[in-house]
């Protein structure tokens, strides 16, 4: 199968996206003609946000962004890359954590999925290292002001 070079799907629980993850794809958007930001569902996970209210902020924050797509999968992000005809899988990396876990997932991911699939990282500017989804959700469900983290 030919994947598409010119799309990539930037995956997460995203609970919540963060401005983090919003900076992630506009920095990546000269890259590809579509970014598809895919709600991943985890089974084993209980999300603190709403997934329609996560997934409706997202929307409207990139409204004006004709090369972006946002949709929800159950699958392997593999395999939810390749149904999309995905060539790119991009990831953030934080920390030394985010890039080992990451580039774990990166090696797995050609070794035992797809080949064809490239994980383009893309590290976070250094004011915006600090920001997490887990910080975000710790804070809120301590009664702290968020919405300067969130999109």
């Amino acid at each position: 199968m030919a994947l598409n070079p010119h799309i990539a799907l930037f995956p997460g629980s995203f609970d919540p996206f963060t401005i983090g993850h919003a900076d992630l794809v506009v920095r990546a958007l000269p890259l590809f003609d579509k970014i598809i930001i895919g709600f991943g569902i985890n089974a084993k996970k209980t999300p603190v946000f709403d997934l329609e209210w996560r997934k409706n902020r997202v929307k409207q924050y990139f409204q004006n962004e004709s090369k972006i797509e946002v949709a929800t999968f159950s699958s392997l992000t593999i395999d939810f890359a390749l149904e999309n005809n995905a060539k790119y899988i991009i990831k953030g990396i934080r920390n030394t954590q985010d890039c080992d876990y990451e580039l774990a997932q990166a090696n797995a991911n050609r070794e035992m999925s797809c080949s064809e699939i490239e994980t383009i990282f893309i590290p976070s500017l250094p004011h915006l290292g600090h920001i997490s989804s887990s910080l975000v959700r710790d804070l809120y469900q301590h009664n702290k002001d968020i919405q300067k983290l969130i999109v």
